[in-house]
């Protein structure tokens, strides 16, 4: 029998609750009980998934929920707390909890709401959310994960098991209030498919990778079909792995690795790393990070030209400022920290628009829409330059050290001979300095897609160590 789980926080009845109201009104209470200052996010959403397995349904998920957030502020200082009652007698708790843990925290000259003319939302559709996502009926969303897996194990004999497929589709609700004027909410939508097939060489060794597709609305996903071929070609692509001489060689990072490498730019450019002195690009400002083709961006405004958001794309950010696009590195150089407004006050500096928020706590710092521009060079003429070297198609560990930049991380993937992709390479140690690792970029390809909020084209870098045999 498949596990079938159902859950649920929100009933029938409340189906049309209005999310910015319920903030607005938390906010009220919460400035009647004393709070010289306060803000509110309420958050209400549903999702449907389903796993397979050789063809059976092993999981199968439906949920749904709601729940509220409230910060308040005495003067500097601030507390937090969030629910998932929205009762009356719940939401009375909640600011009777929040307001009393405040009463005894210790100040933060820095701790505080954005100024008031800061507020504000981008106006108009971002296609941020659509319908389509929940119009397959049940039965057929089952089949979309039976046809990516059955895709993948048809693809070749040596392809003899699987560790499954899955479709996903999920809708979301959210809404932002304060008591300095600020009121906005949006919606958002999600659908995503997967297959994870299992290969055997002659040797009896096994194999497994994996591919996947996500989209905002169910007509811009990849076919079942297609999901399911390309996840069988990167596993029959595993098939003989073997360690390689430790060695110093040219690495090219394929994109969905790539993007990684972009993520420890911002992470080690997040305000909060910087304050703290915990990031090897504190005190960097307008100075040289990178070779002159290296510029990244984030942009939590992004609509693509079919009128779909990005995944990190919101009208506004954590706070209530208007999203907004930030040119992080130009060039080279280092334009910008990544900041929320309690970041930018420790820096002497103005917020950057990217505080990112949970329900509880305080906002913290996210991106939107982060991605490398994309060069001239394709990946295959970026390949055919190298006489050896190694195109990484996946990380493993936690190996960045944003303090001193040191980067060490295991790698699997395809190794390079006289500019062609030859034979698998696993149990490989690849490793460098962030500093160094950005001023050795030879090559940006020119095939950037986004498939998450976090994007990145073929990349090559030279002067890194494998540690290998």
């Amino acid at each position: 029998m498949p596990e079938v789980i159902t859950q649920s926080e929100a009933s029938a009845s409340d189906a049309n609750l209005d999310l910015e109201s319920l903030a607005a009104d938390v906010v009220v209470l919460a400035v009647k009980a004393g709070a010289s200052d306060a803000e509110a996010v309420a958050r209400e959403g549903d999702e449907f998934s389903v796993d397979v397995r050789m063809g059976q349904v092993e999981t199968l998920t439906e949920s749904g929920s709601r729940a509220l957030g409230l910060r308040v502020l005495f003067g500097k200082k601030s507390a937090s707390a969030s629910t998932s009652d929205l009762t009356p007698d719940g939401i009375r708790q909640l600011v009777e909890g929040a307001v009393a843990l405040a009463r005894i925290t210790e100040e933060d000259p820095f701790t505080g709401l954005p100024e008031a003319e800061e507020f504000g939302t981008i106006p108009g559709d971002l296609g941020l959310s659509f319908d389509d996502v929940y119009s397959l009926p049940g039965e057929e969303r089952i089949e979309w994960a039976r046809r990516a897996e059955a895709a993948a194990l048809a693809a070749d004999p040596r392809i003899t098991n699987s560790n499954g497929a899955s479709f996903n589709a999920a809708t979301g609700r959210m809404a932002l209030a304060n008591s300095r004027g600020f009121a906005g909410g949006y919606r958002t939508s999600y659908a995503g498919i997967s297959a994870a097939p299992l290969a055997k060489d002659g040797n009896g060794q096994m194999q497994r990778d994996y591919w996947s597709s996500s989209a905002r609305r169910l007509r811009d996903l990849e076919s079942p079909e297609s999901v399911g071929a390309e996840a069988a070609r990167r596993t029959l692509r595993r098939l003989g792995a073997r360690r390689v001489p430790t060695q110093q060689v040219p690495i090219v990072f394929a994109p969905e690795v790539a993007r990684s490498l972009i993520g420890s730019i911002a992470d080690a450019a997040s305000g909060d790393s910087i304050w703290r002195g915990a990031s090897y690009l504190a005190g960097k400002l307008g100075s040289e990070i990178g070779v002159s083709g290296l510029t990244i961006i984030d942009d939590n405004a992004m609509v693509f030209p079919n009128g779909v958001g990005g995944f990190g794309t919101s009208p506004f950010d954590g706070e209530g400022l208007p999203s907004r696009r930030t040119v992080l590195v130009e060039g080279g150089v280092l334009r910008s920290y990544l900041l929320n407004t309690y970041a930018a006050r420790k820096l002497g500096m103005k917020s950057t628009h990217n505080a990112s928020r949970g329900l509880a706590g305080a906002p913290g710092i996210g991106v939107g829409n982060l991605y490398l521009e994309p060069g001239r060079q394709t990946p295959e003429e970026i390949t055919a330059a190298i006489p050896k070297g190694l195109y990484v198609t996946s990380l493993m560990g936690f190996g960045v050290n944003l303090v001193t930049g040191d980067y060490s991380r295991g790698a699997t993937g395809l190794w390079i001979e006289n500019g062609e992709l030859t034979h698998a390479v696993e149990e490989v140690t690849i490793a460098g300095n962030l500093a160094e690792m950005f001023r050795s970029v030879t090559a940006i390809g020119n095939d950037l897609v986004f498939r998450s909020s976090v994007a990145a084209p073929t990349l090559r870098i030279d002067g890194m160590t494998i540690a290998g045999a």
